[in-house]
């Protein structure tokens, strides 16, 4: 499965648009991360946990579009995008979505 922000496959055709393939998943902070992390923001630099908690997620919903793409029959997504929002206090949605299409 060729996956990639842009309109098309480089040095492949799209012979037809499925429609659009996407995936999500909701992550929420737990109390431990939120009391490490809130230490280190006084102090500043990254919040390490957080940054990892939303590569996770953001992989979870990248495999998921993925999985949405496959069962369409796509060979390829393009103009794959990611967005994220606050679902709850602590807890948040990433979402990535794009097309599904079938190449030659």
């Amino acid at each position: 499965m060729r996956i990639t922000n842009t309109e098309t496959v480089p040095d492949r055709e799209i012979v037809e648009t499925l429609g659009i393939a996407r995936g999500n998943t909701v992550e929420a902070r737990n109390v431990g991360r939120d009391i490490t992390q809130g230490i280190r923001n006084v102090f500043g630099g990254e919040l390490k946990a957080y940054s990892d908690l939303l590569t996770k997620a953001r992989d979870e919903a990248i495999s998921r579009m993925e999985a949405d793409a496959e069962e369409m029959g796509a060979d390829a997504v393009v103009n794959v995008r990611l967005e994220t929002s606050q679902i709850t206090d602590g807890g948040s949605e990433v979402m990535a979505y794009g097309t599904a299409v079938r190449l030659r």
